[in-house]
């Protein structure tokens, strides 16, 4: 199916009736801070793998489940007794087939009422707080603007922030808290270089998750979009993807990420980098060049060039380009396709080079504007030069930063379930 055909489908929709988890922000203590590195995979150890058809399946029997994740009935015993006994899945006896005798029988599920996750997204402009349950279903979300000023003092304003909207879910355990952002990550450590904040070292894992009071673990944000494709939207939890995958984002940045049998590659001294791709434009970056990536994609860009072109007042916001295109702005029209077509591609380019099994577009600048997508299909297809593969919107369309959030806060769980609920007990 071509890229122009393809639907934007919305993410799962938060559960309703949800209750409220107190969290409340204390100073950070940098010795008691337990930052862990993301594990951004598809986990194949046996605690994990029953976790994962729980969450995928469940409610599910212990036979059904042995067949789904290859393990002997007798692991899958082993296994579901631990996570039993540590809180993350609870049996269904309610949902047992009339007549059927014995515990095997007994359907059991992930036990996500108790527990929460909180997840933060760090954007140029915007950040994001979510709180998820352990199926990867988000509760509730909510934006601020990303506080200006020193690292230390942005990151000491999104920790409270983020504590006083987790700590409407009282009822909720916080088990972790996770953060993705841009820049180059040293996801060990959890500090950051954000040359866009202008943060250097910024301790990230220290602040957030010891003013939180939470393991915390540290993540460039598309590395982490790649990661909930993989974690939060599983065709089936004994097929796991194999292939490589190739995951576009551009909104406010621009980036990429590449997942390998699916696990998301991960370079130890943080992602690389496309946002000075040379794409032809008259686009003045920052960096004293013409034609750079980002600052001819962003949505400050496009959004500068419809002030500049008279098609927008000073001071309008990005929503209003997107609005005037919709009513018929020929001029937003323009700045909105030119976009597409450079984006289609880069994108090509981009394929050509790393020949990825699928390539996966997210972000703003895909998802706000439908009627884009033709010109990225077809700038694509004019660019690249290998037979058509699979090339797809995600799933999670315009909330594809909460759901990186969420990933980042749910991986360890999901990659080590036994160990990270004793961190999390710690």
């Amino acid at each position: 199916m071509s890229l122009a055909t393809l639907p934007i489908t919305s993410p799962a929709k938060s559960l309703r009736g949800t209750r409220s988890s107190s969290v409340t922000a204390r100073p950070a203590v940098r010795n008691r801070v337990q930052v862990v590195a993301p594990d951004l995979r598809i986990a194949d150890n046996p605690a994990a793998s029953v976790l994962r058809v729980a969450s995928v399946e469940g409610p599910i029997s212990r036979d059904i489940a042995a067949r789904a994740t290859g393990l002997s009935i007798a692991t899958v015993n082993r296994q579901v007794a631990s996570l039993l006994g540590a809180g993350l899945l609870r049996e269904r006896a309610d949902l047992t087939t009339s007549g059927a005798i014995g515990r095997p029988r007994v359907p059991f599920e992930v036990n996500h009422e108790p527990y929460s996750t909180v997840g933060i997204h760090i954007g140029a402009i915007v950040t994001g707080i979510v709180v998820s349950d352990l199926r990867g279903r988000i509760l509730g979300a909510v934006e601020i603007p990303t506080p200006s000023g020193s690292a230390e003092v942005s990151l000491h304003a999104i920790t409270r922030s983020a504590a006083a909207f987790a700590a409407r879910w009282h009822r909720r355990t916080p088990l972790w808290v996770g953060v993705a952002l841009g820049g180059r990550v040293d996801a060990a450590t959890g500090s950051v270089d954000h040359p866009r904040l202008g943060w250097e070292g910024a301790q990230v894992g220290a602040i957030v998750g010891g003013g939180l009071g939470l393991p915390v673990s540290v993540s460039g944000h598309v590395e982490a979009m790649a990661a909930s494709e993989l974690l939060l939207t599983p065709a089936r939890a004994d097929a796991p993807p194999t292939g490589t995958s190739l995951f576009f984002y551009a909104r406010e940045t621009a980036g990429i990420a590449l997942t390998i049998d699916g696990r998301v590659h991960t370079p130890s001294t943080g992602p690389g980098s496309i946002a000075h791709l040379p794409t032809g434009s008259n686009a003045l970056c920052a960096c004293g060049n013409r034609g750079c990536l980002e600052a001819s994609v962003s949505d400050r860009a496009v959004l500068s060039a419809a002030i500049d072109k008279g098609v927008l007042p000073e001071g309008a916001p990005v929503a209003a380009l997107y609005q005037a295109a919709h009513d018929g702005s020929a001029g937003a029209r323009d700045i909105l396709v030119e976009r597409a077509q450079i984006l289609g591609r880069t994108v090509g380019l981009l394929r050509d080079l790393f020949n990825p099994d699928r390539v996966v577009l997210g972000g703003q600048a895909f998802t706000e504007y439908s009627s884009g997508l033709p010109h990225v299909a077809e700038a694509f297809g004019r660019t690249s030069t290998l037979p058509r593969k699979d090339i797809r919107i995600t799933g999670f369309g315009n909330k594809v930063q909460e759901y990186a959030a969420a990933v980042v806060s749910l991986s360890s769980v999901y990659s080590d379930p036994l160990a990270s609920m004793r961190r999390a007990a710690a």
